[in-house]
């Protein structure tokens, strides 16, 4: 698949680590160092611009090794790029630490990854069909 793109940073574009990776790393486009206080969130600029063909979407997700090295994690998880957004991507960051955490130009924040999606049609309708579940849920299946 071919994804158009736009890139303003001076960073190379997202690309996969490994042969059978999923996501591919956003970097922070920062003119200067940010700080995020605990507790606080940030929005985080890629200078990325992407242009998804319709049926497809991007997913923002947390990086592992920012959650839990140093409790930074992605607020929106996961963040929602549509087909038809041609505006920057940018990252809502939170710090769920006790420590400031910085950023800095070029530092990896999130990882995206693209996926083809249904557009669903709904069917109104008085009942629906029995399954073996029915309507248990939030835990009913024990630990």
């Amino acid at each position: 698949m071919i994804v158009k793109i736009v890139n303003t940073s001076n960073h190379p574009l997202p690309a996969y680590e490994t042969l059978h990776a999923a996501g591919m790393d956003l970097r922070a486009n920062l003119s200067e160092p940010a700080s995020i206080p605990p507790m606080k969130r940030a929005l985080v600029p890629t200078g990325l611009f992407i242009e998804l063909p319709v049926g497809y979407e991007a997913q923002v997700r947390p990086r592992s090794g920012l959650a839990y090295k140093y409790g930074v994690t992605v607020l929106n998880s996961p963040g929602t790029i549509d087909a038809d957004y041609r505006g920057e991507i940018k990252v809502i960051l939170i710090n769920l630490s006790d420590q400031p955490f910085t950023i800095n130009d070029g530092d990896r924040i999130a990882q995206m990854i693209v996926c083809r999606h249904e557009t669903a049609e709904w069917q109104a309708v008085e009942i629906l069909n029995e399954s073996d579940r029915g309507p248990g849920g939030f835990g009913h299946t024990g630990k």
